[in-house]
């Protein structure tokens, strides 16, 4: 990763707009996320949408060799799960996808979950709790603070429930660069580690696991799952550091599909 850039109220405004687009992809492809569908079919959906709708980039094909527009990852995958038309999604399943465009040469990512009919009430549990350990450590940002607040925030609400914190994988900071500094993680402590300033962009994207922390890679060298075979959750928005506390730079056009607001 390269070092920290801060965005000037011009460049923000960019990684606004690309961050917009990602936000209503994510609502748009809401409504196909259903029993019987395949994880191939969401991608080809994503993917003309961001290309011939947005007039955008897919920021995924190609990158480090990644093969699809959009990360799909179901129940047990914690995250990089890969579309496939063999994959069909039942009902009960929960689903994260995570999807990223390019627009003028500017970076949007993010990430939400979906259930697929009807969830469990433990599944449904965990991916609220994601979420409520997503807009904690949101809420945590403001110039001053720093990345050991946001951390704490999170593991302060996922591990008092009763779920872990995924460690190998992390928030970023995004911009012209899909991946740069600085790494965000999603545990911490008050009070440690860089302290934020006006300008910054970055991700914040914890994945929490209703059992163990533990993860491990399939062969494909993407797809990430749990160690002990529990299921996982992911959230993630960007965010802008601004004079007063925190901008979310992806917030849902659709409603929230019942998830608070962010603020």
């Amino acid at each position: 990763m390269s070092r920290v850039t801060i965005k000037s109220p011009a460049e923000v405004a960019k990684a606004r707009e690309a961050g917009k687009l990602v936000a209503e992809l994510l609502a748009m492809i809401g409504e196909y996320v259903k029993p019987g569908v395949s994880t191939e079919e969401l991608d080809a959906r994503c993917h003309e949408y961001i290309v011939k709708v947005q007039k955008a980039k897919p920021a995924n094909v190609g990158y480090y060799g990644y093969p699809k527009t959009i990360c799909a990852s179901v129940n047990q995958v914690v995250c990089h799960g890969i579309p496939s038309p063999k994959h069909i999604l039942n009902d009960g399943d929960i689903i994260n996808i995570d999807v990223a465009v390019i627009k003028n040469g500017w970076h949007g990512d993010s990430s939400r979950m979906y259930f697929v009919g009807e969830p469990a009430a433990e599944a449904r549990r965990l991916v609220e709790t994601c979420y409520d350990a997503t807009v904690a450590g949101i809420r945590a940002v403001r110039p001053g603070a720093s990345l050991g607040d946001v951390g704490h925030a999170i593991q302060t609400i996922t591990e008092g429930a009763g779920f872990s914190v995924v460690r190998e994988y992390c928030g970023h900071g995004i911009g012209k660069v899909y991946h740069e500094e600085p790494e965000v993680l999603h545990y911490g402590r008050p009070g440690i580690g860089m302290k934020l300033k006006p300008g910054m962009v970055f991700t914040i994207e914890p994945m929490i696991n209703a059992g163990k922390a533990g993860t491990r890679q399939l062969g494909d060298g993407w797809t990430v799952v749990t160690q002990d075979g529990s299921w996982s959750a992911q959230w993630e928005h960007m965010v802008a550091v601004t004079e007063e506390g925190y901008e979310v730079l992806t917030p849902w056009p659709d409603g929230l599909h019942g998830y608070p607001a962010i603020g």
